[in-house]
């Protein structure tokens, strides 16, 4: 005699309702991880842009390096030969969600911010 044994109807419910919870609660999680992956993203790219401004600043010598800071408003493409693999805007450079401000004293951080305000770093 030949018996076939298969799941019952209750057994594959069970085991999707299992499935399903599991994906319920490891959701928010995967959505923080990602958001805590961007925002440090965000912060070492900040980081590189005001490293970047240093070496302009040594690059070109304080006195001429303000004056050319004070006198153009695209202050991201002076800088921007100093960053590694650097897209022609700071836009295209920040992950999305995330942006960058220049102070008018070179000296400065950047200010980073994304849509909820300013992030300290």
């Amino acid at each position: 005699m030949n018996v076939q044994r298969a799941f019952s109807l209750v057994e594959v419910l069970a085991a999707i309702a299992i499935i399903g919870l599991i994906t319920f609660l490891a959701i928010p999680n995967i959505l923080r991880v990602k958001e805590d992956g961007e925002t440090s993203l965000a912060i070492s790219r900040a980081e590189a842009i005001n490293l970047a401004t240093s070496s302009f600043i040594q690059a070109q010598g304080l006195t001429t390096a303000s004056n050319t800071w004070a006198a153009t408003t695209n202050r991201y493409s002076l800088i921007s030969p100093y960053l590694f693999a650097a897209p022609a805007s700071s836009a295209s450079y920040m992950p999305a969600g995330y942006g960058i401000s220049f102070s008018t004293n070179m000296l400065s951080k950047v200010i980073l911010t994304n849509y909820s305000g300013v992030i300290a770093y």
